[in-house]
């Protein structure tokens, strides 16, 4: 019984900790809800925001520079790589609604655990 007890509170405890993932992707971008999505959403509400309206409060060189990384992994810099540089489009890796994965990851093995989908 102790057993099952300890079972069902790893589970009970792993469910809150995905659920306070999901709901710190959806926190990320709280400041802008209400001003309503056509603030992001400026191709219309059924198309991803366009780069444009992400690097209206993004910079790209200053998250090509917090991104950036040092000896060995010097070259998996997701927002300035050797395939895209800092052209790769925004909505490829990151999502506010629906997590998504780094293009990076379609052929590559790396780790980003900083990564916000």
């Amino acid at each position: 019984m102790k057993t099952v007890n300890t079972l069902l509170a790893l589970i009970l405890g792993g469910c809150i900790a995905l659920s306070a993932q999901a709901q710190d992707q959806r926190d990320y971008h709280e400041m802008v809800y209400d001003s309503g999505c056509k603030t992001c959403h400026d191709q219309g509400m059924k198309a991803f925001p366009s780069d444009e309206s992400c690097l209206q409060c993004h910079d790209m060189s200053e998250l090509a520079e917090q991104t950036k990384r040092e000896g060995h992994e010097a070259q998996q810099n997701p927002h300035d790589s050797m395939h895209y540089g800092q052209e790769a489009p925004c909505m490829e890796c990151h999502g506010e609604h629906k997590p998504k994965q780094a293009i990076c990851m379609d052929c590559h093995n790396f780790d980003f655990p900083k990564f916000k989908q």
